[in-house]
């Protein structure tokens, strides 16, 4: 009998576990067929309302639908209502960021000019603020000069489109102690460059233009003089002037037709050779550049210019381009272990009578001082 029972538990034990198992796949299969990043954002959007304000950023971090979602107009306001709330706050760092899209241009301009000039007003040390993509204008820019020039030392403000380049001009004659400022290409003139190289401005540090056109053809792009530019760098000669170009390639008439003191160039669309090739000859500054783009004539002649003139350089990324094994190894030879990072997909290097992709590993990690290999392109 004992024997029996024993056997009889053994069975119901092994059921159990039947039944858990199937249970659990059943579960697993559930999960698998419920994808939480796809549901409908206006259901995600009405759960993140529940969410503190912390909790809900770490959300929006899960993936990029959800993401999208905190960034939506329904956060813009909320952000909004919080700065409302800060009379009797003084805030030393502020940073509007929206990651998905500019959710803040979703907002009526005087609801969010309102909010945010609460803080300027009640902020008497305001030291760092970030308002990218914003409706921020002049005459609230008016109000942040009046309350915070003697302690802004960093302003980021790129794509703004209610801001003029006298706005602009008005916080460069007004906060001395700014070192960083970000800005989109239309709000620099030469009078801002001269404003910031005035002896009462302290040395600027770090200066980004992002030179974007959204419509071939249509927007115009003036010319900043040649003696700006060295005023300018004569008062920061160790400014990093950082500039990213988004245009198209008829656009790129008025660049690089003098010495301009760029460190670091980023091309988002294809670039000519012509324009790589004036690079070369006008940026005897440059620490880093990226070349997103440029077609299928071969940047030989391009990249030994630049490595003959550009004596700072120590980065570059080429994507869709193409180069010879045979010149690619004489750039690297030409600047040495100075080049800190390579980053070269596979598919630029064009393999000739002196080097194969094979070879060109060997070569190259040779004039490093290290081991390189090109980037691969993913197979997923």
């Amino acid at each position: 009998m004992k024997r029996g029972g024993k056997d009889s538990d053994d069975n119901s034990s092994e059921e159990d576990t039947a039944d858990k198992s199937k249970k659990l796949r059943t579960t697993n299969e559930h999960s698998q067929t419920c994808d939480w990043g796809n549901l409908l954002q206006d259901i995600i959007l009405q759960v993140f309302k529940y969410l503190p304000l912390l909790d809900r950023a770490h959300a929006s971090q899960v993936c990029r639908n959800w993401n999208q979602v905190d960034s939506s107009k329904e956060s813009a306001e909320a952000a909004c209502d919080i700065l409302s709330q800060l009379v009797n706050c003084s805030l030393k760092t502020l940073g509007l960021i929206s990651t998905a899209r500019p959710s803040f241009m979703d907002l009526p301009k005087s609801h969010f000019i309102s909010a945010l000039t609460v803080v300027f007003v009640n902020s008497k040390s305001l030291s760092s603020l970030k308002i990218d993509d914003t409706p921020v204008d002049d005459p609230s820019l008016k109000v942040l000069v009046a309350n915070n020039s003697d302690t802004l030392k960093l302003l980021k403000m790129s794509s703004c489109p209610h801001v003029s380049p006298a706005g602009i001009l008005c916080v460069a004659d007004q906060c001395h102690g700014l070192r960083e400022l970000a800005l989109n290409y239309h709000l620099l003139s030469d009078e801002l460059l001269l404003a910031l190289s005035s002896e009462k401005h302290v040395r600027l540090e770090h200066l980004r233009i992002d030179v974007v056109s959204e419509n071939p053809g249509q927007t115009h792009f003036h010319t900043i003089q040649k003696s700006s530019w060295d005023a300018f760098i004569r008062h920061s000669p160790k400014v990093n002037l950082v500039m990213y170009f988004f245009l198209y390639e008829e656009e790129f008439d008025p660049f690089f037709r003098y010495e301009i003191p760029a460190t670091h160039l980023y091309f988002g669309r294809s670039v000519s050779k012509d324009v790589l090739g004036r690079v070369g000859m006008t940026c005897p500054r440059l620490v880093e550049l990226v070349v997103c783009a440029n077609g299928l004539r071969p940047l030989d002649e391009e990249l030994i210019r630049i490595a003959e003139r550009c004596k700072n350089l120590s980065a570059i990324g080429l994507g869709e381009c193409e180069v010879s094994c045979s010149a690619f190894v004489e750039f690297v030879k030409m600047c040495g272990g100075r080049l800190s990072q390579l980053s070269i997909m596979e598919e630029v290097l064009i393999p000739d009578q002196t080097y194969s992709l094979e070879q060109i590993h060997w070569e190259v990690s040779k004039h490093l001082g290290r081991v390189w290999f090109p980037d691969m392109m993913p197979t997923w």
